[in-house]
């Protein structure tokens, strides 16, 4: 029988940001050839990854038909698939000043123009749970619009630690072609492979004191902290919250609130970790402190998180580069989406549909 080597499926990513879904893409052997977003400080960290892909460092609004010809190449055959993570804060349940005239809000829509001129053949979409609730929203013209093309889809909200990130994180996600596709089947949890926990993914880092910078590993950098707060994480044990302090140490504003526990609270090793926010590095921001040094992740460790290998460079200030891991789409989950695609093709092909 002769083996059919099937071509690369080819990827654009839109709203790329430093490169969490190109990462997990690339590793279920797609290749990269595009990446668009308005964010310059992350694209530094994308143009540095992915150093043969085009970079666009401007708005969707912005960018032309033509330019994006001129990467994806009429002459080149290979399938295309467009990727895309609208920026979702206006749809957050974090956001509590949400303004339904955000600029954001739109940019779903914009993508769609993007679809109707090139019609890729593969489509994937990840955002934010509650996107599809809303009426009249921005994803339910989605739905209508790829329905209109002719495309087949399926969603649902998936939680990125089914499929072997280290990481509690729901995220709305949505896969589309021309046939019929579907979500792929999660392999983690109950009856399945166990929790990715932190102290597999991030027990290999060097030891930091709070503002400390370890070298033997890219990033590994721990944020300042104050001296009242070293007092407090001192008194906080593994998977501890502010309950574990001595009533000295109380914040005025927690006397009389029992809510928000996560803020100053330590991770625990055989746990996956709670889902990471763009202040991943600060103590103060979350339950983000490490099991037991006194002081927060490191960047490193936080994109060891989102399942990162310590190959990816971050560029920027520890703040920058917090924002940047904060904001990606989890490495290994991108890839579970990106092998159901490879598969799908596969299957297409044997099937003698393309």
């Amino acid at each position: 029988m002769v083996k059919i080597t099937l071509p690369k499926i080819r990827v654009i990513d839109f709203f790329c940001g430093c490169g969490g879904t190109s990462a997990g893409l690339e590793k279920s052997g797609m290749e990269i050839i595009a990446g668009i977003d308005i964010d310059s400080n992350a694209l530094k960290t994308y143009s540095h990854n992915f150093p043969k892909a085009q970079i666009f460092n401007k708005s969707i609004s912005d960018i032309t038909f033509e330019e994006l010809s001129f990467s994806i190449n009429a002459n080149e055959k290979s399938p295309i698939l467009f990727a895309a993570c609208a920026p979702c804060q206006p749809f957050s349940s974090q956001n509590r000043m949400k303004k339904t005239t955000d600029d954001r809000i739109s940019l779903l829509g914009e993508f769609h123009r993007f679809i109707d001129h090139f019609e890729p053949d593969y489509i994937i979409l990840e955002n934010v749970p509650g996107i599809q609730s809303v009426k009249n929203g921005p994803f339910t013209k989605f739905l209508k619009f790829l329905d209109k093309k002719k495309y087949k889809c399926d969603f649902s909200v998936k939680n990125a630690m089914d499929y072997g990130v280290p990481q509690s994180r729901k995220r709305l996600v949505l896969i589309a072609s021309r046939k019929a596709i579907s979500l792929p089947e999660e392999t983690h949890g109950l009856n399945k492979k166990p929790y990715k926990t932190l102290r597999e993914t991030i027990s290999k880092y060097s030891k930091l004191n709070a503002g400390e910078t370890c070298n033997s590993f890219r990033n590994h950098i721990s944020a300042s902290i104050k001296e009242i707060t070293l007092k407090r994480l001192r008194h906080t044990p593994e998977g501890g919250d502010r309950r574990h302090w001595p009533d000295e140490l109380w914040l005025e504003c927690h006397k009389n609130h029992t809510g928000h526990r996560d803020v100053y609270g330590r991770l625990s090793w055989d746990k996956p970790s709670v889902t990471l926010t763009t202040k991943c590095v600060s103590i103060s921001n979350g339950r983000f402190g490490h099991p037991e040094q006194d002081r927060a992740l490191s960047v490193r460790e936080a994109a060891a998180l989102q399942s990162f290998g310590d190959d990816f460079t971050f560029i920027g200030s520890t703040h920058d580069t917090a924002k940047q891991v904060g904001n990606a789409v989890p490495v290994d989950f991108a890839k579970a989406l990106g092998d159901q695609v490879i598969t799908h093709m596969r299957e297409t092909h044997r099937n003698g549909q393309i």
